[in-house]
């Protein structure tokens, strides 16, 4: 039975390892350069992916927990494997749909539609004198659109129910183009065009919350009264797949207190009678709750990560083994200092651990090197583009533990073919 290492030995044992590194630096720099670009693609790429889950993990909860979300479908249905084609052709959603939502439930406590949102989204220009402002989103909705949303109006005020009513020509505007065009002077008052339409701004909507600092467009929009969008832009449509797309999307919030479920069912109750369908036929229509789009994102964040991680791995792979060639090539050419240790007593265990520890080192150096890489990359795409990363301790805990690992598992072998040496015929090698 193998006796255990005593701790003077063990450390003679780390002593010559680190020495026979450094010794051989070119080699051992060589050595390493696939564990370094393997740890350095998970370590960046997990920063990012866990920046943007956690970005939009907080930006999908300010939506509000029990709001509504009413649309002809989303991408919860195709992840879901239903043919985008068949739901296309899915009767669009309508202001009435709306109007019926609110009149005919006890249930919600507001409701809100939002026009140029989604799938055929409504882009242009706002211009003030001679400035102008790149394509942003323009939507069109109801007066309650900030409480829906969770927006703060910061100057001036919503629009009214009476002046969406009246189709009134007035307009609040995002962060973004309120400083593009107002960087010096209250915007509250001024006209501005939309497109080939003049507009009187009355208040500006503060920026939206990003966590990192990582700006996904989210400001970049204005939002008018439904029925002076309906006049200047229709309810846009474009035929697809055989259906009609419009991009129509409705937002309900129920009673503080009342079960969301209950609210649900008023509204498909609703909606079910409006589009005359039948008790044996599903529903044409949607409704998104924020569990079941952080449920989506989960979805399509694990995908991707593993997807990631596998092929960042790919890099791992090679640089292990090119840990065992290189420790091989190492055993071949130390067979002498092999054999001449085995004759003064060393034991095959201490052979296997000098050249287990020495590809242990080697890839746990190449772990720290690409923790440190990685993490300077991610920083990197932080500071040039404001993309969220996240960089827990435990990553970089992970990244050296892995590589370390990786050198021990695949110099097994050339640590085995060392112990076993026999020491005359080692001795003898040329």
């Amino acid at each position: 039975m193998a006796q255990p290492l005593r701790a003077g030995l063990f450390s003679e044992i780390v002593g010559m390892a680190v020495a026979t590194l450094v010794e051989q630096k070119v080699r051992s720099g060589l050595t390493i350069l696939g564990i370094v670009i393997g740890i350095m693609s998970i370590v960046g790429i997990t920063s990012l992916i866990r920046g943007l889950d956690e970005s939009l993990r907080e930006t999908i909860g300010s939506m509000g927990a029990d709001t509504i979300f009413l649309t002809k479908f989303s991408a919860i249905s195709l992840g879901s494997g239903r043919e985008l084609t068949e739901l296309i052709r899915r009767p669009n959603l309508t202001p009435d749909d709306a109007e019926a939502v609110a009149e005919q439930t006890e249930s919600l406590a507001s409701v809100n539609i939002v026009l140029g949102q989604g799938g055929n989204p409504t882009r242009e220009r706002v211009y003030y004198g001679a400035e102008q402002t790149k394509q942003l989103n323009v939507f069109g909705s109801t007066a309650n659109y900030a409480e829906v949303f969770n927006n703060e109006v910061v100057d001036g005020r919503f629009f009214t129910p009476g002046e969406t009513r009246q189709r009134a020509q007035v307009i609040v505007l995002g962060s973004t183009p309120a400083q593009a065009l107002f960087p010096n002077i209250d915007p509250v008052g001024k006209r501005v065009r939309v497109g080939d339409v003049r507009y009187t701004v009355i208040g500006v909507l503060g920026e939206t919350p990003s966590p990192g600092g990582f700006n996904m467009g989210q400001d970049d929009f204005i939002v008018m009264p439904h029925t002076a969008y309906q006049k200047q832009f229709g309810i846009r449509a474009r035929r697809m797949f055989g259906g009609e797309m419009r991009a129509v999307m409705i937002a309900a919030v129920p009673y503080d207190g009342l079960d969301r479920d209950i609210a649900i069912a008023d509204i498909e109750r609703v909606m079910r009678i409006r589009h005359r369908l039948r008790l044996d036929e599903e529903n044409d229509f949607e409704m998104m709750t924020q569990d079941a789009i952080l449920g989506l994102w989960d979805q399509i964040s694990s995908a991707t990560f593993l997807s990631l991680i596998v092929i960042s791995s790919i890099a791992l792979l090679v640089g292990g083994i090119g840990v065992m060639a290189i420790m091989t090539i190492s055993v071949t050419e130390r067979t002498r200092e092999i054999g001449t240790r085995r004759a003064i007593g060393a034991k095959r265990q201490e052979i296997l651990w000098q050249f287990l520890l020495e590809a242990g080192f080697l890839t746990a150096i190449g772990g720290v090197i690409g923790s440190v890489l990685g993490s300077a990359l991610g920083v990197a795409v932080h500071f040039a583009t404001g993309f969220p990363i996240s960089l827990p301790w435990w990553s970089f805990a992970l990244g050296v533990g892995f590589s370390a690992t990786v050198g021990i598992v695949f110099g097994i072998f050339p640590a085995v073919k060392a112990s076993n040496l026999d020491p005359i015929e080692a001795l003898r090698y040329e």
